[in-house]
């Protein structure tokens, strides 16, 4: 077990010193709950101070054996799972059925490109603004009581932006529903980790397929009702109802408790005191901003398929209502079957070599819709840069939180707000230059932010060969 622990690189962990059951259950334990690859074994090993009392206790207490996330969840919490399900399917479904309705409510305003550009900026500007009362929120009412709370509320502001009778009130109300979006998702995540810890494996990457689907369905169900000429009016407050009744459902079905008392144990670890290793450097600062440019290239490739794909094929293609907004329904539809099997892709071929083909599907699948236009073109475009974007802010998260010289949640906190700025300034600027031009050259953002990833998906990290829980434990068989 000795050699085991060396090539972890835990010669000086604490864990020399306890006993072989315990060096073996923790490391096969960490193995399997942290990540197979070594280099995660070791950053999740570095950033604790672990002695060996500590070991034991989280041994016994917590994992025991590397078998442990076999043990099958209670009913309340698989309910749980269910609710959380619900909540991400209907934040994803609100916002993507108003979606296929932007170019009729830009039409019916007489908004130039720009304008409407701004219009839309207001959605995330709502979020960063409104986003900073989440913590608030929760702690006075709880994570899952804040998830429907603005799930209605934004299912509201949904069907106002559907009537807004001026470009000003437009704005207002796409402000306040990008906060409760922003709300909502901070409360489902926030319910989601409980549910979680609740299960001991992870679950919250399904969620957020869930997401996808909820997109998938909105978008396709608010095509549909434009090709069925259904007003909008009675398309935005059937979904509303919808809405709100799946939220409350999800809502009798959540966690007991404040957040704070879930029943599952804080292992509460300390950071590990190294000031070499804990040293901001000018490599770690250009990482950073070198992921930040990762993730607003994945946001830009987001917002253009939601702000401009039925802009484009329908007032410069000449694609009907309905068809023109198949180009949003590609790019969430291929996003969804990304981030599917994204994990597996992950693990086999690691974030770098991934981020590297999402690039060049970006680049190349764009691209080749913008030199050669034609409705097919252009949704089979936003369908590849939708499937070639699924993993990178996740991928930008993950390494950012995980960079050295940074105090926790430092990392993933810069990433995610330089995130929303390009969510914030992206329709606006696509804008600006589709009326000085055209929104065809607008739209090169897409294939230049596909030549940003393979710039700098070099920071990600390499695949790393896996750690078997079976070899570890073999191992530690012999040394003892």
């Amino acid at each position: 077990m000795v050699s085991v622990l060396s090539n972890l690189g835990l010669r000086n962990s604490g864990l020399q010193n306890s006993s072989v059951a315990s060096q073996r259950a923790f490391v096969a334990a960490t193995v399997q709950a942290y990540g197979t690859g070594k280099a995660r074994v070791q950053l999740f090993i570095l950033r604790n101070s672990l002695s060996s009392e500590k070991v034991r206790t989280i041994v016994h207490m917590t994992i025991a054996s590397s078998k442990s996330s076999r043990v099958v969840p209670s009913a309340q919490v698989r309910s749980a799972r269910l609710a959380v399900a619900l909540f991400f399917f209907t934040n994803g479904a609100l916002f993507s059925s108003l979606v296929p309705h932007f170019p009729g409510i830009k039409a019916d305003l007489g908004l130039g490109n720009a304008m409407y550009g701004v219009a839309i900026g207001a959605f995330p500007a709502g979020a960063i603004v409104l986003g900073l009362l989440a913590g608030l929120l929760i702690r006075k009412w709880t994570s899952a009581k804040v998830a429907l709370i603005f799930t209605v509320a934004t299912a509201l502001c949904i069907v106002l932006v559907g009537v807004s009778g001026n470009f000003y009130l437009l704005v207002a109300l796409l402000f306040l529903g990008g906060g409760g979006d922003a709300l909502t998702d901070v409360g489902q995540n926030a319910h989601g980790l409980r549910v979680q810890k609740a299960y001991g494996r992870s679950i919250n990457n399904g969620f957020h397929a869930i997401w996808s689907i909820g997109a998938v369905t909105g978008g396709s169900i608010g095509a549909l009702m434009i090709t069925l000429g259904v007003p909008r009016t009675a398309h935005l407050v059937a979904i509303a109802v919808l809405t709100t009744g799946i939220a409350l459902f999800a809502y009798a079905r959540r966690l007991p408790g404040a957040d704070n008392e879930a029943d599952v144990l804080d292992l509460d670890t300390q950071t590990v005191v190294n000031k070499q290793s804990q040293r901001l450097t000018v490599r770690t600062i250009a990482i950073l901003g070198a992921l930040s440019l990762i993730s607003i290239a994945g946001a830009l490739v987001e917002d253009a398929g939601s702000t401009w794909a039925a802009i484009y094929l329908g007032e410069h293609l000449g694609a009907a209502a309905g068809l023109a907004t198949t180009g949003y329904i590609a790019l969430v539809g291929s996003q969804f079957i990304g981030r599917m099997i994204g994990d597996s892709l992950v693990d086999r071929f690691g974030q770098r070599l991934v981020a590297y083909a999402g690039g060049f599907l970006i680049f190349a699948g764009m691209g080749a819709a913008l030199v050669f236009p034609s409705i097919p073109a252009t949704i089979v475009g936003f369908g590849l840069a939708g499937f070639g974007s699924a993993t990178l802010i996740p991928a930008a998260y993950q390494a950012a939180d995980g960079l050295p010289g940074l105090k926790p949640g430092t990392g993933l906190t810069v990433v995610s707000w330089l995130l929303r700025l390009g969510f914030l300034f992206s329709p606006p600027i696509v804008g600006l230059v589709a009326d000085a031009t055209s929104l065809r050259l607008g739209l090169l953002v897409l294939p230049i932010a596909g030549v940003v990833i393979l710039l700098t998906a070099s920071v990600l990290e390499n695949r790393v060969q896996p750690i078997a829980v079976d070899a570890v434990e073999n191992a530690s068989s012999q040394d003892s």
